[in-house]
């Protein structure tokens, strides 16, 4: 079950990132990004394994990431489908949407 998971960690390299999920089993769920200069972030892609699935994850990384963008005044450009349906439900997101 998700209550199960570890806390979302945040892993930089250079212009990219991941936020990452671990189960106890060593399956990631991950949702990376790719920064373009200091006020804008891409999320590129989301994979969620079957293990995860259903249990919100991909929902819990994207979250993370426009909490993340809220702190540090960025916004976010959703190129991953997954990511552009969440911002397309979650109105409330509009603030960090580049647009």
């Amino acid at each position: 079950m998700i209550e199960n998971l570890a806390e979302i960690e945040l892993e930089q390299n250079g212009s990219k990132g991941r936020y990452v999920l671990r189960g106890p089993d060593g399956a990631e769920a991950e949702m990376t990004f790719t920064r373009v200069g200091e006020h804008r972030i891409i999320i590129d892609h989301t994979e969620v394994p079957d293990v995860f699935r259903g249990q919100g994850a991909g929902l819990r990384l994207v979250t993370r990431a426009v909490e993340d963008a809220r702190v540090s005044g960025k916004k976010i450009i959703p190129l991953c489908p997954f990511a552009n349906a969440q911002f397309r439900r979650h109105p409330e997101w509009a603030d960090v949407l580049e647009g």
